[in-house]
């Protein structure tokens, strides 16, 4: 009899074993969407919930450019060459970040939540950029031209040359990860984050941190890019450690949660976020959402939870350069002792 009850319970599970699947997506020209998230673009690939994706991203810079900064020619990848020879004007823009996607996730609907578990992030070469130019970035005045340094990353030990006698330690990321946005905003510009995630530039989106979106169109259409191999907070002079990165991500569909804004979880933290072209809007947003947090999923009052960030959580600013700022506000787990 145990040795039936135990064949029972194993055939019972072997489904959800068995619809599991990792599928490979490139970065080509056509399984880019170049420069927007848009709800009408067409997917490239079509998933289930459980699935895990191992998904290609491409830095935003053209060859021509690489080229000129001083990355010798044969470590331009082949895939960023085609991508910029393959890629129409009409179907680039308004942004400029090169993202790989849109992929579908079956069954997403608005009012569902995604969440995308960080498995894994590869640098894919050895070199990143940092670039500034006037008028973008924070201090535009102070540096009123343009400036592109070449950084060699050494992948073994984990440190990015940056000059003779500075290392700094990589933390690989994606600046830009979201979900096509309500299809009334339209081909949406990849460069300010907004409710549909986006190019939060947000460095606690490493391995092991889990991103939770809310999906505003059918099939969710999520997208991925803008790899960095190491930022501050703020990214103030408009770039990273900017590279092309290869992620392994595992989705997971979350039916009508009602979720209304980005947030994410790292192993020790929640992380709640705001966007908005006024930095002080933009913490209000993360504020308001890590108490809405808080209320919903640690059944504290609302008096209790503002109480709370004030005296153990982190305010802390995303990015200053993308149009929309970002804030973020970080509440420590270990606060939540289980009884």
């Amino acid at each position: 009899m145990r040795t039936l009850i135990l064949a029972l319970l194993a055939a019972a599970t072997l489904p959800n074993i068995v619809q599991a699947r990792t599928f490979e997506l490139r970065a080509t020209p056509e399984t880019v969407a170049w420069g927007h998230y848009d709800a009408a673009d067409k997917p490239v690939l079509t998933i289930r919930s459980g699935d895990t994706v191992v998904i290609h991203t491409l830095l935003t810079n053209s060859p021509a450019g690489l080229k000129k900064a001083g990355v010798d020619p044969k470590q331009i990848e082949p895939a960023l060459r085609a991508v910029y020879d393959g890629v129409p004007a009409s179907a680039r823009g308004p942004g400029g970040h090169i993202l790989t996607g849109p992929i579908v996730i079956e069954g997403a609907e608005p009012g569902d939540t995604l969440e995308v578990r960080i498995r894994k992030i590869d640098l894919a070469i050895p070199y990143a950029y940092n670039a500034f130019r006037y008028g973008a970035g924070f201090l535009t005045d102070d540096f009123p031209y343009a400036r592109m340094k070449i950084v060699p990353l050494d992948t073994k030990r984990m440190v990015a040359r940056f000059a003779p006698g500075i290392e700094v330690p990589l933390a690989p990321f994606f600046g830009s990860m979201g979900v096509a946005p309500p299809p009334s905003f339209g081909r949406y510009d990849s460069a300010p984050p907004t409710i549909n995630g986006g190019n939060m530039d947000d460095k606690a989106l490493v391995a092991g941190t889990t991103l939770f979106l809310p999906v505003h169109a059918p099939g969710a259409l999520f997208q991925a890019g803008d790899g960095h191999a190491a930022q501050g907070n703020g990214e103030v002079d408009i770039t990273a450690l900017e590279t092309s990165l290869t992620g392994t991500l595992e989705f997971v569909l979350h039916k009508k949660t009602a979720q209304t804004y980005p947030r994410a979880e790292t192993p020790k933290a929640y992380i709640a976020m705001g966007f908005d072209d006024d930095l002080s809007n933009a913490t209000r947003k993360a504020l308001r959402n890590m108490i809405d947090f808080l209320v919903a999923e640690k059944s504290m009052t609302r008096d209790d939870a503002y109480m709370l960030v004030s005296v153990a959580g982190d305010v802390e600013i995303t990015e200053l350069v993308d149009r929309n700022k970002g804030v973020h506000v970080v509440v420590p787990k270990a606060l939540f002792i289980a009884h």
